[in-house]
């Protein structure tokens, strides 16, 4: 008999059709794909968020940001807080005269050597505690290390760059201090003309080609991302990552991208912006200072480095063509022709291994850490014989005896 058996095999040419993947599987597939990057898209956009969380309230409101006669300044009595994503929840407290000094503003306490800071917003302490911001920090050191009382009365503002603080300096004399610090950041050099904040474009904006719109929608969108934040934190915990990306013109250490105008500070060849910058910062040091010792007041001025900057300065080294100390000696120049005292805190930077880290990665702000630091170096130099005042006790015990 007869069997017709049929020996093709599995994977004979007669049986194609059947290992063909169905037509709805070309659909179900990617899809599913697409499904699950979304998925993980979303789960690390939404854990980026809780962990970088931030507040809908600012410390802007608490401030007064449309007087061009004062530039910013604080709202008296006002109370306010914010929590930004790198940063817990920070509260703000203005006394009565719209300064967050931590104390009643008014005369002296009597004995006491007054100091009154101005400056911007590290000077202020933004981003930390009142209690942690080397405004309260300093005068404790300084009052342990010269044997006497020494007060420190902050009426540094958010964006209180140099013009503005010309503007307010009269609230500086008028709290009549025996000795006017003046805190700069390479941002009030920067942004030495600024007066009041802009209106927030719409990041549709009208101005410009579609293409340039387009851009500026995606930067917007991208910058509000948790998932961009997550990556930047995670990755400008690198020195090196993060000083290569400020150099290379992104970042411009708060976060913003500002191009070469925002390192220009560091290049050993500044660019007609920069220049613009420092003649106008001139003319706002002249004016300060003019007025300073037309009232017999000593005035201190110091530049505090900004993250990259003091990168770079803590590893002792930097690319060709750039130089971290040279807006230090710019503006020590300007200072010293003025009448002041300049002291520099940047040279001890360098003793100070990954420095970097006392700092917010994208903010740029100090984080507590950093202030305390900061009120260590003040401390340092301002008792080193740069002010007699504030001589410390051993000083004046060595002085006594040269004298007999």
């Amino acid at each position: 008999m007869n069997v017709d058996v049929n020996t093709s095999s599995a994977g004979s040419p007669g049986n194609e059709a059947e290992e063909k993947i169905p037509k709805r599987d070309w659909v179900r597939l990617p899809a599913l794909s697409l499904l699950t990057m979304c998925l993980l898209v979303i789960s690390t956009e939404l854990i980026a968020r809780k962990l970088y969380s931030a507040s809908t309230t600012r410390l802007a409101s608490c401030l007064v940001l449309d007087d061009p006669s004062t530039g910013p300044r604080g709202v008296p009595n006002c109370v306010c807080s914010e929590k930004l994503p790198e940063s817990s929840w920070i509260e703000y407290r203005l006394n009565h005269c719209g300064h967050r000094a931590g104390t009643e503003c008014g005369a002296k306490p009597p004995g006491a050597y007054r100091i009154v800071m101005t400056g911007s917003s590290v000077a202020m302490g933004e981003r930390v505690q009142q209690e942690e911001s080397f405004a309260a920090l300093l005068p404790i050191k300084l009052s342990s290390e010269t044997g006497h009382t020494v007060q420190l009365y902050n009426e540094s503002i958010g964006w209180g760059f140099s013009h503005n603080t010309d503007l307010r300096f009269n609230e500086v004399l008028a709290a009549k201090p025996d000795l006017i610090l003046w805190i700069l950041t390479p941002m009030d050099i920067q942004r030495s003309s600024f007066s009041l904040p802009a209106k927030t474009e719409s990041v549709h904006g009208t101005s410009g080609t579609l293409p340039q719109r387009a851009l500026r929608f995606l930067a917007a969108r991208c910058s509000e991302s948790g998932t961009v934040l997550l990556l930047r934190h995670l990755l400008y915990q690198s020195s090196s990552i993060f000083t290569k990306s400020h150099l290379m013109g992104g970042d411009d250490g708060t976060g913003n991208f500002g191009g070469e105008d925002g390192t220009g500070f560091l290049r050993v060849a500044q660019g007609s912006a920069w220049n613009s910058h420092l003649q106008q910062f001139d003319r706002d040091a002249m004016d300060i200072e003019r007025r300073s010792k037309a009232s017999g007041i000593p005035i201190v001025v110091t530049l505090v480095p900004d993250r990259v900057q003091a990168a770079m300065i803590s590893k002792g080294e930097w690319p060709q063509g750039y130089d971290p100390y040279k807006l230090n000696g710019e503006l020590r120049d300007i200072v010293v022709r003025h009448g002041g005292t300049y002291l520099d805190i940047l040279a001890d930077f360098r003793a100070v291994p990954t420095s970097e880290q006392y700092y917010f990665p994208v903010d740029g702000h100090p984080n507590a850490r950093g202030h305390a630091l900061i009120s260590e170096l003040l401390a340092k130099e301002l008792t080193r014989g740069a002010v007699p005042a504030l001589k410390t006790a051993s000083q004046l015990q060595l002085a006594s005896g040269e004298g007999r």
